[in-house]
């Protein structure tokens, strides 16, 4: 046994050698026994630690970098099956504005309430005036109205007597100069065949105006067009907008209704249907002579053999020459959602009188009340209301020019926001032309 001495201390070696053993340290008046060996063996198990945790540690490293490589993966799909659905909808036919589009994309993708509130955040910035002083336009303040259009007739007779409407009488009070009043917009051979006026919707928007259009079906026909989104593709033996070589006895066209979807009936056009023809609901039909009639389906109207159309749009609001006891109750429900659910905005409306004249009313600041009372008012004694909001509303009248296969769009007011020449290309929705006989 030997003993050796150093700074730390004494340290004894019990086995005779200083190989690893068993040793006594003394260090001050502590005494401690170690195995040597053990020692010997710690630093290596340290480095086979640390070793090992390099291993761990880079294999977290990659395991993490999998995931993130996975979730960037799986966003830039996403992103790219977004871009390609957004991007189809913006590219899709029609004259649609930026903004109707995208609308009409986030609807269809479950964002309805998205657009709802910015609807309601727009309108609650600009909601329609109430008060002020409506400029009723006069027969010199419309484009052409001076000389209406006459194209050339297929045989319409001459001889017939013009059917000139009554003055309708203002909601908002008294009428103001020319409100109420008709001013010719077409002819057909001569004979005035339509006719238009501009009135206040109420007591409370009164620097709005409205305007109805009379149309004889004496001298003029009426044709279904379908949209290319909406009823969509199919055999439906009617084009997307007016070629040109239908154009030389255009007289107008106008909005059809809601969505397909939305409209709680069908579409059917030439033996094609979209949607289900539904029992009570109100129906503009189309006839193979070119006249229609308005009345709720499987009632007032059904489907017969001279039947080439049939548009459906929610309930009558008139029935009987009398507005519906049912136009104030769940309005958005049962008459449509409107941008954000308020009542005052864009609307239309197709009805027939007792004479058989089709009236036409749109315009803005209008509650489905208001617009029903306008109908009643033009002498509409069964109507239904078409398509509501600015981005949908239109109706356009037709001037002749040299080139008989290029008539002048005209917009009836000016106010509107689709352009004039909408229904002259492929457009996205459905819509109706008025044709001289």
């Amino acid at each position: 046994m030997c003993a050796d001495s150093g700074p730390a201390g004494l340290t004894l070696d019990l086995d005779g050698s200083r190989g690893p053993g068993r040793v006594w340290k003394v260090k001050g008046n502590d005494m401690s026994v170690q195995d040597e060996e053990r020692e010997a063996e710690a630093p290596s198990r340290s480095g086979s630690s640390r070793a090992g945790g390099r291993r761990r540690s880079s294999f977290r490293r990659r395991r993490r970098s999998r995931i993130v490589r996975v979730i960037l993966a799986v966003v830039l799909v996403v992103m790219l099956a977004l871009c390609w659905s957004v991007g189809s909808a913006l590219s899709a036919p029609g004259n649609d504005s930026v903004a109707a589009k995208l609308a009409e994309w986030a609807r269809d993708h479950h964002l309805g309430a998205v657009v709802g509130w910015l609807e309601t955040e727009q309108y609650d910035l600009h909601p329609p005036q109430e008060g002020g002083t409506a400029v009723v336009p006069n027969v010199g303040a419309i484009p052409g109205a001076a000389t209406p259009s006459a194209p050339a007739s297929k045989g319409a007779a001459a001889a017939l007597a013009p059917i000139v409407p009554p003055t309708v009488a203002s909601p908002a009070g008294a009428n103001l100069p020319e409100e109420g009043a008709w001013q010719v917009i077409g002819s057909v051979k001569g004979t005035p065949g339509m006719y238009a006026t501009f009135v206040r919707p109420d007591t409370t928007h009164t620097s709005y105006l409205a305007g109805i259009v009379s149309m004889d079906p004496r001298l003029m026909t009426f044709q279904m067009h379908p949209g290319e989104l909406d009823p969509g593709p199919g055999a439906w033996g009617s084009p997307t907008y007016i070629p040109a070589a239908d154009r030389a006895n255009l007289l107008a066209t106008f909005n059809g209704g809601f969505k397909i979807k939305d409209s709680r009936g069908g579409y059917f056009l030439n033996g094609q249907t979209s949607g289900t023809l539904t029992a009570g609901a109100a129906s503009v039909v189309f006839y193979k002579d070119g006249h229609i009639a308005v009345g709720s389906w499987g009632q007032s109207v059904s489907m017969t053999s001279d039947v080439v159309g049939v548009r459906q749009n929610l309930k009558l609001v008139i029935d009987g020459g009398a507005i519906s006891p049912n136009i104030d109750r769940n309005v958005e429900a049962d008459w449509g959602a409107s941008i954000g659910g308020d009542l005052y905005v864009w609307r239309s409306g197709l009805g027939v009188t007792k004479d058989g004249r089709i009236v036409f009313v749109y315009g803005p600041a209008l509650s489905v009340h208001s617009l029903s009372d306008l109908m009643l008012r033009a002498g509409v004694v069964t109507g239904l209301q078409m398509e509501i909001n600015p981005a949908w509303m239109s109706f356009m009248y037709y001037q002749r020019t040299a080139d008989p296969t290029a008539p002048t769009p005209v917009k009836l007011l000016s106010s509107q926001e689709r352009p004039a020449d909408r229904y002259l290309e492929p457009t996205s929705r459905d819509f109706i032309a008025v044709t001289a006989k």
